[in-house]
Protein backbone atom coordinates (compact mmCIF):
# COMPACT_ATOMS: atom_id res chain seq x y z
CA UNK A 1 0.00 0.00 0.00
CA UNK A 2 1.79 3.02 -1.01
CA UNK A 3 0.65 6.13 1.30
CA UNK A 4 1.27 10.26 0.15
CA UNK A 5 2.71 12.44 2.83
CA UNK A 6 -0.26 14.28 3.48
CA UNK A 7 -1.72 10.40 4.92
CA UNK A 8 1.62 9.38 6.79
CA UNK A 9 1.29 12.64 8.53
CA UNK A 10 -2.24 12.05 9.33
CA UNK A 11 -1.88 8.69 10.40
CA UNK A 12 1.10 8.98 12.69
CA UNK A 13 -0.76 12.13 14.84
CA UNK A 14 -3.52 9.45 15.18
CA UNK A 15 -0.55 6.98 16.56
CA UNK A 16 0.84 9.72 18.82
CA UNK A 17 -2.73 10.61 19.81
CA UNK A 18 -3.30 6.52 20.54
CA UNK A 19 0.04 7.15 22.36
CA UNK A 20 -0.60 9.79 24.40
CA UNK A 21 -3.82 8.23 25.73
CA UNK A 22 -1.91 4.76 26.26
CA UNK A 23 0.42 7.12 28.53
CA UNK A 24 -2.34 8.88 30.02
CA UNK A 25 -3.62 5.19 30.84
CA UNK A 26 -1.13 4.12 32.39
CA UNK A 27 0.93 6.83 33.45
CA UNK A 28 -2.51 7.90 35.22
CA UNK A 29 -2.96 5.09 37.25
CA UNK A 30 0.57 4.74 38.75
CA UNK A 31 0.01 8.69 39.86
CA UNK A 32 -4.02 8.65 40.81
CA UNK A 33 -2.87 5.61 43.20
CA UNK A 34 0.19 7.31 44.38
CA UNK A 35 -1.02 10.56 45.23
CA UNK A 36 -4.00 9.06 47.21
CA UNK A 37 -2.26 6.56 49.34
CA UNK A 38 -2.32 8.39 52.43
CA UNK A 39 -5.64 9.11 51.80
CA UNK A 40 -6.98 6.13 50.99
CA UNK A 41 -4.90 3.84 53.52
CA UNK A 42 -4.21 4.72 57.19
CA UNK A 43 -2.13 1.90 58.46
CA UNK A 44 0.88 0.51 56.75
CA UNK A 45 -0.72 -2.94 56.25
CA UNK A 46 -3.44 -1.02 54.18
CA UNK A 47 -0.85 1.05 52.35
CA UNK A 48 0.82 -2.45 51.34
CA UNK A 49 -2.17 -3.38 50.13
CA UNK A 50 -2.63 0.00 48.06
CA UNK A 51 0.60 -0.69 46.44
CA UNK A 52 0.39 -4.69 46.12
CA UNK A 53 -2.22 -3.38 43.16
CA UNK A 54 0.08 -1.77 41.18
CA UNK A 55 3.89 -2.64 41.86
CA UNK A 56 3.49 -5.92 39.91
CA UNK A 57 2.53 -4.01 36.48
CA UNK A 58 4.62 -0.91 37.03
CA UNK A 59 7.42 -1.74 34.99
CA UNK A 60 5.37 -2.46 32.14
CA UNK A 61 3.22 0.96 32.45
CA UNK A 62 6.48 2.58 32.76
CA UNK A 63 6.88 1.08 29.51
CA UNK A 64 4.43 3.85 27.96
CA UNK A 65 6.60 6.50 28.48
CA UNK A 66 9.48 5.30 26.65
CA UNK A 67 7.04 4.60 23.84
CA UNK A 68 5.62 8.13 23.25
CA UNK A 69 8.95 9.22 23.49
CA UNK A 70 10.57 7.36 20.64
CA UNK A 71 7.41 8.02 18.56
CA UNK A 72 7.58 11.75 18.87
CA UNK A 73 11.41 11.51 18.29
CA UNK A 74 11.01 9.42 15.50
CA UNK A 75 8.00 11.27 13.72
CA UNK A 76 8.49 14.67 14.69
CA UNK A 77 11.79 15.25 15.41
CA UNK A 78 11.80 18.86 15.59
CA UNK A 79 8.96 19.12 18.37
CA UNK A 80 10.64 16.44 20.35
CA UNK A 81 13.95 18.74 20.64
CA UNK A 82 12.06 22.22 21.08
CA UNK A 83 9.71 20.31 23.74
CA UNK A 84 12.85 18.92 25.53
CA UNK A 85 14.17 22.26 25.36
CA UNK A 86 11.59 24.42 26.27
CA UNK A 87 10.52 22.50 29.39
CA UNK A 88 13.70 21.02 30.64
CA UNK A 89 13.34 22.03 33.93
CA UNK A 90 9.49 20.80 34.04
CA UNK A 91 10.73 17.27 32.70
CA UNK A 92 13.82 17.14 35.36
CA UNK A 93 11.40 17.37 38.30
CA UNK A 94 8.92 14.74 36.91
CA UNK A 95 12.76 12.68 36.27
CA UNK A 96 12.95 12.82 39.67
CA UNK A 97 9.86 11.72 41.03
CA UNK A 98 9.56 9.24 38.29
CA UNK A 99 12.87 7.84 39.51
CA UNK A 100 11.93 7.74 42.95
CA UNK A 101 8.65 6.10 42.09
CA UNK A 102 10.12 2.53 41.33
CA UNK A 103 12.08 2.34 44.26
CA UNK A 104 9.54 3.23 46.90
CA UNK A 105 7.08 0.82 44.98
CA UNK A 106 9.57 -2.31 45.18
CA UNK A 107 11.50 -1.71 48.04
CA UNK A 108 9.45 0.04 50.97
CA UNK A 109 8.95 -3.71 52.32
CA UNK A 110 12.77 -4.00 52.49
CA UNK A 111 12.78 -2.69 56.21
CA UNK A 112 10.24 -3.27 59.12
CA UNK A 113 11.60 0.11 60.32
CA UNK A 114 8.21 2.64 60.74
CA UNK A 115 10.26 5.43 59.40
CA UNK A 116 11.40 3.95 56.23
CA UNK A 117 8.02 2.88 55.15
CA UNK A 118 6.35 6.03 56.08
CA UNK A 119 8.62 8.11 54.05
CA UNK A 120 8.49 5.93 51.15
CA UNK A 121 4.64 6.61 51.66
CA UNK A 122 5.18 10.38 51.84
CA UNK A 123 7.91 10.16 48.42
CA UNK A 124 5.51 8.38 46.54
CA UNK A 125 2.58 10.63 47.76
CA UNK A 126 4.19 13.64 47.09
CA UNK A 127 5.94 12.34 43.82
CA UNK A 128 2.52 11.87 42.51
CA UNK A 129 1.00 14.81 43.18
CA UNK A 130 4.25 16.24 41.35
CA UNK A 131 3.77 14.19 38.36
CA UNK A 132 0.06 14.64 38.28
CA UNK A 133 0.70 18.63 38.82
CA UNK A 134 3.24 18.89 36.00
CA UNK A 135 1.57 16.76 33.22
CA UNK A 136 -1.52 19.69 33.86
CA UNK A 137 1.31 22.31 33.47
CA UNK A 138 2.93 20.94 30.14
CA UNK A 139 -0.51 20.67 28.72
CA UNK A 140 -1.88 24.44 29.93
CA UNK A 141 1.29 25.96 28.25
CA UNK A 142 0.90 23.89 25.16
CA UNK A 143 -2.38 25.36 24.89
CA UNK A 144 -1.56 28.77 25.43
CA UNK A 145 1.85 28.74 23.78
CA UNK A 146 6.01 28.37 24.56
CA UNK A 147 8.03 31.18 24.54
CA UNK A 148 10.35 29.86 21.80
CA UNK A 149 11.90 30.83 18.02
CA UNK A 150 13.60 29.55 15.29
CA UNK A 151 15.94 31.12 13.21
CA UNK A 152 16.76 30.96 9.45
CA UNK A 153 19.33 28.37 10.26
CA UNK A 154 16.65 26.14 12.69
CA UNK A 155 18.14 26.91 15.82
CA UNK A 156 16.01 27.17 18.63
CA UNK A 157 15.69 29.86 21.53
CA UNK A 158 13.73 29.48 24.73
CA UNK A 159 12.72 32.98 25.70
CA UNK A 160 11.02 31.90 28.78
CA UNK A 161 11.89 30.72 32.09
CA UNK A 162 10.48 28.04 34.40
CA UNK A 163 8.32 30.81 36.22
CA UNK A 164 6.74 31.80 33.21
CA UNK A 165 5.84 28.17 33.01
CA UNK A 166 3.96 28.73 35.81
CA UNK A 167 0.98 30.88 34.31
CA UNK A 168 -2.28 30.92 36.05
CA UNK A 169 -4.20 28.80 32.79
CA UNK A 170 -1.43 26.35 32.89
CA UNK A 171 -2.07 25.99 37.07
CA UNK A 172 -5.64 25.55 36.55
CA UNK A 173 -4.47 22.61 33.74
CA UNK A 174 -2.44 21.03 36.57
CA UNK A 175 -5.67 20.98 38.87
CA UNK A 176 -7.80 19.91 36.13
CA UNK A 177 -4.89 17.23 35.89
CA UNK A 178 -4.74 16.32 39.42
CA UNK A 179 -8.49 16.11 40.10
CA UNK A 180 -8.87 13.86 36.97
CA UNK A 181 -5.83 11.37 38.12
CA UNK A 182 -7.01 11.19 41.37
CA UNK A 183 -10.73 10.53 40.05
CA UNK A 184 -9.16 7.55 38.43
CA UNK A 185 -7.07 6.26 40.99
CA UNK A 186 -9.70 6.41 43.36
CA UNK A 187 -11.97 4.24 40.59
CA UNK A 188 -9.10 1.84 41.10
CA UNK A 189 -8.45 1.61 44.53
CA UNK A 190 -12.41 1.16 45.01
CA UNK A 191 -12.07 -1.33 42.11
CA UNK A 192 -9.63 -3.44 44.02
CA UNK A 193 -9.93 -3.20 47.51
CA UNK A 194 -12.77 -3.76 50.18
CA UNK A 195 -13.26 -2.73 53.90
CA UNK A 196 -11.83 0.45 55.05
CA UNK A 197 -9.88 1.36 51.32
CA UNK A 198 -13.27 0.86 49.82
CA UNK A 199 -15.00 2.87 51.57
CA UNK A 200 -12.25 5.76 52.04
CA UNK A 201 -11.83 5.88 47.94
CA UNK A 202 -15.15 5.55 47.38
CA UNK A 203 -15.81 8.81 48.99
CA UNK A 204 -12.22 10.30 47.56
CA UNK A 205 -13.90 9.45 44.23
CA UNK A 206 -16.76 11.57 44.87
CA UNK A 207 -15.02 14.94 45.86
CA UNK A 208 -12.40 14.25 43.29
CA UNK A 209 -14.96 13.94 40.28
CA UNK A 210 -17.19 16.79 41.39
CA UNK A 211 -14.23 19.07 41.59
CA UNK A 212 -12.73 17.88 38.53
CA UNK A 213 -16.17 18.71 36.73
CA UNK A 214 -16.24 21.86 38.03
CA UNK A 215 -12.29 22.53 36.93
CA UNK A 216 -12.92 20.89 33.68
CA UNK A 217 -15.81 23.15 33.27
CA UNK A 218 -13.87 26.32 33.99
CA UNK A 219 -10.62 25.39 31.98
CA UNK A 220 -13.62 25.41 28.87
CA UNK A 221 -14.55 28.73 29.92
CA UNK A 222 -11.34 29.67 29.79
CA UNK A 223 -10.04 28.24 26.21
CA UNK A 224 -13.25 30.65 24.60
CA UNK A 225 -11.21 33.42 25.93
CA UNK A 226 -7.58 31.99 25.33
CA UNK A 227 -5.82 33.01 22.53
CA UNK A 228 -5.41 30.33 20.20
CA UNK A 229 -3.49 29.74 17.28
CA UNK A 230 -4.85 29.71 13.12
CA UNK A 231 -2.40 29.38 9.87
CA UNK A 232 -3.23 32.18 7.59
CA UNK A 233 -1.28 31.39 4.68
CA UNK A 234 -0.98 28.69 2.32
CA UNK A 235 0.60 25.31 3.37
CA UNK A 236 1.07 21.99 1.85
CA UNK A 237 0.05 18.82 3.40
CA UNK A 238 2.24 17.01 1.02
CA UNK A 239 5.15 19.55 1.46
CA UNK A 240 8.65 19.67 3.04
CA UNK A 241 9.20 19.85 6.61
CA UNK A 242 10.17 23.21 7.19
CA UNK A 243 8.32 24.85 9.91
CA UNK A 244 8.99 29.07 8.52
CA UNK A 245 7.24 28.38 5.63
CA UNK A 246 3.93 29.46 7.14
CA UNK A 247 1.93 32.65 8.89
CA UNK A 248 -0.07 32.13 11.97
CA UNK A 249 -2.14 34.26 13.52
CA UNK A 250 -3.18 34.57 17.33
CA UNK A 251 -6.84 35.38 18.25
CA UNK A 252 -8.90 34.97 21.19
CA UNK A 253 -11.00 31.51 21.01
CA UNK A 254 -9.40 29.95 17.77
CA UNK A 255 -8.74 26.61 19.67
CA UNK A 256 -12.86 26.14 18.60
CA UNK A 257 -12.34 26.15 15.51
CA UNK A 258 -12.51 22.96 14.68
CA UNK A 259 -15.07 22.81 16.34
CA UNK A 260 -16.65 25.51 14.85
CA UNK A 261 -15.94 23.55 10.85
CA UNK A 262 -16.95 19.73 12.61
CA UNK A 263 -20.02 20.58 14.66
CA UNK A 264 -19.66 16.67 15.68
CA UNK A 265 -16.40 17.35 17.27
CA UNK A 266 -18.50 18.50 20.59
CA UNK A 267 -19.31 15.11 21.15
CA UNK A 268 -15.63 14.66 22.50
CA UNK A 269 -15.78 17.14 25.23
CA UNK A 270 -19.22 16.27 26.34
CA UNK A 271 -18.74 13.02 26.70
CA UNK A 272 -15.76 13.72 29.37
CA UNK A 273 -18.59 15.17 31.58
CA UNK A 274 -21.25 12.75 30.62
CA UNK A 275 -18.47 9.77 31.55
CA UNK A 276 -16.92 11.37 34.65
CA UNK A 277 -20.36 11.65 36.14
CA UNK A 278 -21.93 8.44 34.89
CA UNK A 279 -18.82 7.06 37.15
CA UNK A 280 -19.78 8.84 40.20
CA UNK A 281 -23.44 7.51 39.50
CA UNK A 282 -22.30 4.08 39.33
CA UNK A 283 -20.27 4.90 42.40
CA UNK A 284 -23.22 5.48 44.33
CA UNK A 285 -24.71 1.98 42.89
CA UNK A 286 -21.71 0.27 44.20
CA UNK A 287 -20.68 -0.44 40.21
CA UNK A 288 -17.01 -0.38 40.94
CA UNK A 289 -16.46 -2.25 37.50
CA UNK A 290 -18.21 0.34 35.73
CA UNK A 291 -17.59 3.12 37.15
CA UNK A 292 -13.63 2.62 36.67
CA UNK A 293 -15.37 1.83 32.25
CA UNK A 294 -16.43 5.02 33.00
CA UNK A 295 -13.56 6.84 34.68
CA UNK A 296 -11.13 5.18 31.78
CA UNK A 297 -13.24 7.09 29.19
CA UNK A 298 -12.99 10.07 30.78
CA UNK A 299 -9.37 10.16 30.64
CA UNK A 300 -9.44 9.20 27.23
CA UNK A 301 -11.69 11.95 26.04
CA UNK A 302 -9.85 14.56 28.01
CA UNK A 303 -6.72 13.67 25.98
CA UNK A 304 -8.74 13.61 22.73
CA UNK A 305 -10.09 17.21 23.94
CA UNK A 306 -6.83 18.78 23.64
CA UNK A 307 -5.91 16.67 20.69
CA UNK A 308 -8.83 17.98 18.63
CA UNK A 309 -8.50 21.41 20.13
CA UNK A 310 -4.83 22.13 18.97
CA UNK A 311 -4.70 20.26 15.49
CA UNK A 312 -2.84 20.78 13.13
CA UNK A 313 -0.69 22.36 16.25
CA UNK A 314 1.43 20.27 18.15
CA UNK A 315 3.52 23.32 19.65
CA UNK A 316 2.68 26.81 19.55
CA UNK A 317 5.34 29.85 20.34
CA UNK A 318 3.38 32.50 21.66
CA UNK A 319 6.74 34.93 20.98
CA UNK A 320 7.50 34.06 17.44
CA UNK A 321 3.92 32.90 15.91
CA UNK A 322 5.63 31.62 12.59
CA UNK A 323 7.62 29.01 14.81
CA UNK A 324 4.91 27.44 16.18
CA UNK A 325 5.19 23.61 14.76
CA UNK A 326 2.37 21.63 13.29
CA UNK A 327 1.80 18.56 11.87
CA UNK A 328 2.66 19.46 8.19
CA UNK A 329 5.56 21.11 9.05
CA UNK A 330 8.06 19.42 11.98
CA UNK A 331 7.46 16.17 11.11
CA UNK A 332 10.27 13.47 9.56
CA UNK A 333 10.98 12.88 6.37
CA UNK A 334 8.53 10.62 3.68
CA UNK A 335 11.10 8.10 4.05
CA UNK A 336 11.30 7.62 7.52
CA UNK A 337 7.68 8.16 7.89
CA UNK A 338 7.15 5.24 6.14
CA UNK A 339 9.91 3.02 7.28
CA UNK A 340 9.13 3.16 10.46
CA UNK A 341 4.66 3.02 9.94
CA UNK A 342 4.31 -0.61 10.35
CA UNK A 343 6.26 -1.31 12.96
CA UNK A 344 4.72 1.23 15.30
CA UNK A 345 1.23 -0.01 13.87
CA UNK A 346 1.93 -3.15 15.57
CA UNK A 347 4.15 -2.05 18.31
CA UNK A 348 1.41 0.30 20.26
CA UNK A 349 -1.41 -2.19 20.86
CA UNK A 350 0.95 -5.53 21.69
CA UNK A 351 2.28 -2.99 24.23
CA UNK A 352 -1.79 -2.34 25.45
CA UNK A 353 -2.06 -6.20 25.36
CA UNK A 354 1.22 -6.66 27.77
CA UNK A 355 -0.12 -3.93 30.24
CA UNK A 356 -3.30 -5.68 30.49
CA UNK A 357 -1.26 -8.85 30.77
CA UNK A 358 0.50 -7.47 33.72
CA UNK A 359 -2.88 -7.29 35.64
CA UNK A 360 -3.81 -10.56 34.98
CA UNK A 361 -0.57 -11.95 36.04
CA UNK A 362 -1.04 -9.58 39.58
CA UNK A 363 -4.36 -11.14 39.81
CA UNK A 364 -3.42 -15.06 39.56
Amino acid sequence: MSLDYETLRLLWWALLVLGMIGFALAEGLLVGVTLLLKLSAKTDTDRQTVLNGITPAAMGLQAWLIAITALLFAAWPIVYTVAFSSFQAVLILMLVAWLGRLPGLYFRNASENADWRQNWDKALSYGGLLIAALLGIICGNLLKGVPFHLDSDMRIFFLGDFWGLLNPFALLLAAVSVTLFALYGAAFLQLKNSGDIYIASRSLMFKAGLAFLVLFALAGLWVTRLEGYHITSEFFPNGDANPLNKFVKRNDGLWLDNYEHQPSLWVIPALVFISAGVSLYLTKLHRSYFAFLATSITVVFSVLTVAISMFPFLLPSNRSLNSSLTIWDASASFNSLTMLLWPVIIALPLLAVLSRWSFWIERK
